[in-house]
């Protein structure tokens, strides 16, 4: 029977040592394999492998199962590759050669740096230089896979091993994200019923009382990559508020990347710290999206309100987090009185006592009539300024302006063209030596000068006549238009269209509609055109 009974160790890590097809797993066997041909005091008794796994850390799982077959004294002999095969960090590689393996009696040969502990001529020194270099170079292409990484997220490619519930890669390049139809399907009806109303909880208990699969389980049952550690390691996972909030917040499902939002202390550390927002890598427009701009905002304004669910109810209060004390700025709080076994509903201002100068209070159905009717009265007026902006008058109006500034821009133009063509001969003078280097380089940087300062007085022009045009003021009208027919208030109108209630001490109420900013312009800017009219 052979003296050492070895195990054969091999690594393959997700780097560019993929790339490299001498350190694949099958060529690091059959080196190993060749090598005991040719020692009969070694026989090998076990394999362990771990692909897909950086030489820097040691909580390997093959190499953890190795370890425990040393300590059962199973094995006393590892062989690998080569050093970096064993590991990459200089220090614990060091601490295992010198320290751990001698401890247990264990020989240790990398083949290709003729390494083998049991030989005298195995130089110490020259086991540190190349544990050394291994570090340095793990270090090394570190550095150039985060520059990689950080320059493909600014490009808009799409970099994590996982996808976000709802997409998956394309097979033509999988840096490129397309909608996973059946998945966005679910999207669409978390953000819907977060808009009707209900919380996060209540939603998850929604999908898994109409049994929808969860992300995880769906990426389980179709194949996908996942994933995996805590909880997505169950058998069947379900949906969670967590979960759900998880999509809600997140703007990927608007065909925007956001990437970058994580990141570890340096090469040899896993653990994972988060980046400010501010140094989140946004990308627009690089993917199709499964919800609008518009609407992921909205549920994003929800979700900062006071939305608790109504006791025994599956929905928020019909104003909550909307209505706001005109004094101390306080959230107004909803309460049930019961008088004669008839319940009455009111909303107060529960600081009163301490900073007001009355609870504010005032009956809901009275608020719900009043709020009801200025709804209407504010999209009547919107529906009234639609039709102004596309009358015949107005549209004259808007031709008016093109002409206006359309004069300016092509006299720009043409003196940018002209600069253009003077720029040509200048080159073409300094060419056939009619004109001197020096005043060439001179003349040549002043027209520069001029071309540059026309594009950007073209741009400045282009940026005030799309201002001034009425035709991207359509979609805030449009939105409110959708609510024309509206007889009773529900949840989701009141979210849509408002974005706070005053309330005041002789119950008055002021209302901030949404888009409130771009009605009062378009009205202004109404106004100041028929003046000049």
């Amino acid at each position: 029977m052979p003296k050492y009974q070895a195990i054969s160790y091999t690594r393959l890590s997700y780097t560019n040592e993929k790339e490299n097809e001498s350190n694949s797993i099958t060529n690091q066997k059959a080196l190993i394999r060749d090598f005991v041909k040719k020692h009969s005091d070694i026989e090998i008794v076990s394999e362990k492998v771990d692909d897909g796994y950086t030489g820097i850390l040691f909580d390997r799982p093959a190499f953890q199962e190795m370890m425990e077959e040393i300590r059962a004294e199973k094995v006393n002999c590892i062989i690998v590759k080569d050093l970096s095969r064993f590991g990459r960090d200089y220090i614990q590689t060091g601490k295992y050669l010198r320290q751990i393996l001698p401890s247990l009696g264990v020989r240790f040969i990398a083949i290709n740096d003729n390494i083998d502990t049991l030989k005298e001529s195995c130089n110490d020194l020259a086991v540190s230089l190349k544990t050394i270099i291994n570090d340095a170079y793990s270090q090394d292409i570190s550095k150039k896979i985060r520059s990689v990484l950080e320059e493909k997220r600014k490009e808009g490619l799409y970099v994590a091993s996982f996808t976000p519930y709802g997409y998956q890669k394309s097979e033509e390049n999988k840096n490129q994200l397309v909608i996973d139809q059946s998945a966005a399907t679910i999207v669409k009806d978390i953000f819907k019923m977060k808009l009707d109303g209900m919380s996060a909880a209540k939603i998850a208990d929604v999908l898994n009382e109409k049994g929808i699969l969860s992300p995880v389980m769906y990426k389980k049952q179709n194949g996908y990559a996942y994933a995996k550690g805590g909880y997505i390691t169950e058998d069947n996972a379900k949906w969670s508020a967590t979960t759900i909030l998880r999509i809600l917040k997140n703007e990927i499902y608007t065909g925007t990347m956001v990437q970058g939002k994580k990141t570890t202390y340096n090469y040899k550390l896993k653990n994972i710290i988060k980046k400010p927002k501010t140094e989140w890598v946004y990308v627009e427009n690089t993917h199709g999206a499964i919800i609008s701009k518009q609407e992921f905002d909205l549920v994003q304004n929800i979700l900062f309100l006071d939305t608790r669910t109504a006791p025994c109810q599956e929905s928020v209060y019909l104003f909550s987090g909307l209505l706001i004390c005109a004094d101390c700025g306080s959230r107004m709080t909803r309460k049930t009185v019961t008088y004669k076994n008839k319940k009455y509903f009111y909303y107060y201002c529960p600081t009163g006592k301490k900073g007001c100068t009355s609870s504010h209070m005032i009956k809901e159905d009275e608020l719900v009539a009043c709020v009801l009717e200025s709804v209407k009265k504010h999209i009547s007026s919107i529906i009234s300024l639609d039709n102004l902006l596309n009358s015949v008058e107005f549209e004259r109006m808007n031709q008016s302006i093109v002409q206006k500034y359309g004069k300016e821009i092509t006299e720009i133009e043409q003196t940018a063209e002209e600069t253009k063509e003077f720029k040509s001969l200048l080159y073409e003078n300094y060419i056939k030596g009619i004109l001197p280097k020096e005043d060439y380089r001179m003349l040549k940087q002043e027209y520069t000068q001029k071309q540059e300062i026309a594009e950007k007085e073209i741009s400045a022009l282009n940026e005030k006549l799309e201002k001034e045009l009425w035709h991207n003021r359509k979609e805030w009208i449009e939105h409110f238009k959708k609510f024309s027919n509206i007889t009773e208030l529900d949840r989701n109108a009141v979210i849509q269209l408002i974005q706070s209630v005053k309330i005041f001490d002789n119950k008055q109420i002021e209302i901030t509609f949404r888009y409130q900013s771009e009605y009062e312009e378009t009205v202004k800017l109404f106004k100041a055109k028929k003046e000049v009219m």
